[in-house]
């Protein structure tokens, strides 16, 4: 069970799924090509918040793919426009641009720190990222991710990045009198999902404002795997009151359709002129119609507020079941982002916990379970979800 899985010969290795395959989805619910039921406690990484099979994201894809699917950004697209207002309204921002994923998402948001650099003359900027956080698989996210095994191989990697603590205020106050005539923005998570759920210090963010405000950067939020209601908030800046200068989505957005957008304000909504970023795919009808319904789904359906109370009760059911297992040195999560601590290697947990458990989970940077479900939990899915994840875990000593 500990050994890896065979990628088909037909595929690059890349991967290594394990043996399940499935065909069907409801909800928070799961059946493979045998039959067999699975709660979804993953969402496919955050990403079918609304759950599988939503009747009005069905109604709107078969709608729309019947109508048009692409034209490209050579013409207005009037459901790129509905959702821009949307989100731009949600967020307080001003301008928004889409792309497919959220690596391109950040990639965006990366070419607007140059351009900022550029417009201040700064001759060779440095963007402020943090250890252990994870942005994306393109060269420019890689390099801003601290991540050795996703690295691997792929150097000479893109410059301009400076590496600061997680959480540390001090550390980036001390890299201001050290860097900052060369730094021109700051890119952080507000939860570190990758590397095991991690969440930033209450007052961070604000502090982060702060700093930025003061020293004339742009503040940059990674919002893809916490953005869309994830952490009981429409953003998990909106926690501490924070706007930032860009923001980057994707993810949960589309529910599964590939989308990615990246918001922006102030002088940074301006950096952009025609030609200097574009998109073949981005913002295509099908892609922006779904995503239109996903934001209402959510709203009208109080998804951002089911999202708080259900991760509130299953955080609290996880670390009360867990207190005295002597391998789970913490219980941690914001919303329905929740990271469990092992002291041991544990990605063999993923299979056990499908094919004994018939729970879905992910395990991040080898000895952290993930828990991800969708926003529409509902109260008996949360114990079912909880009971399963608890009778997993008695098997580890």
């Amino acid at each position: 069970m500990n050994a890896p899985h065979a990628t088909p010969p037909c595929l690059m290795n890349n991967y290594q799924p394990l043996p399940i395959s499935f065909v069907r989805g409801v909800d928070c619910r799961l059946w493979d090509t045998q039959g067999r039921e699975y709660l979804d406690a993953l969402a496919g990484v955050a990403v079918t918040s609304v759950g599988h099979s939503h009747p009005r994201i069905v109604a709107a894809m078969t709608e729309q793919a019947g109508l048009l699917l692409h034209t490209s950004n050579l013409y207005r697209i009037d459901w790129q426009v509905q959702l821009a207002e949307r989100l731009t309204a949600l967020a307080s921002m001003q301008r928004a641009f889409f792309c497919n994923s959220g690596a391109e998402a950040n990639e965006t948001a990366l070419k607007l720190a140059r351009l900022h650099a550029q417009r201040k003359g700064i001759r060779q900027p440095l963007v402020v990222v943090m250890e252990n956080s994870f942005h994306g698989r393109t060269f420019a996210t890689l390099s801003a991710s601290d991540s050795p095994t996703c690295q691997a191989g792929f150097a000479p990697l893109v410059e301009g990045f400076i590496k600061v603590p997680f959480g540390d205020v001090p550390a980036l106050q001390a890299l201001a009198q050290t860097h900052g005539q060369r730094i021109t923005a700051v890119l952080v998570e507000p939860v570190q999902g990758e590397s095991g759920v991690q969440v930033a210090p209450s007052g961070y963010l604000k502090a982060l404002r702060d700093l930025c405000d003061e020293q004339q950067w742009l503040l940059m939020l990674d919002e893809i795997q916490t953005g869309l209601g994830r952490t009981g908030r429409w953003f998990a800046g909106q926690h501490e009151g924070v706007v930032p200068d860009v923001m980057t989505l994707a993810k949960a957005l589309g529910n599964g359709v590939p989308i990615g957008a990246c918001l922006a304000s102030g002088a940074a909504a301006e950096l952009f002129g025609p030609g200097s970023h574009g998109s073949t795919f981005g913002g295509n009808p099908l892609a922006c119609r779904v995503a239109c319904e996903v934001l209402a789904i959510i709203e009208e359906q109080g998804l951002v507020a089911n999202a708080e109370r259900q991760g509130t009760w299953m955080l609290k059911a996880l670390r009360a079941g867990l207190r005295d297992h002597p391998q789970v040195p913490a219980v941690r999560g914001h919303g329905l982002m929740i990271g469990i601590d092992l002291r041991q290697p544990a990605r063999h947990l993923a299979e056990v916990a499908a094919r004994e458990h018939g729970v879905l989970i992910n395990i991040a940077r080898g000895q952290t379970i993930r828990l991800l479900p969708p926003l529409t939990l509902n109260d008996d899915m949360r114990l079912a979800m909880v009971e399963r994840v608890l009778a997993l875990l008695k098997s580890v000593r």
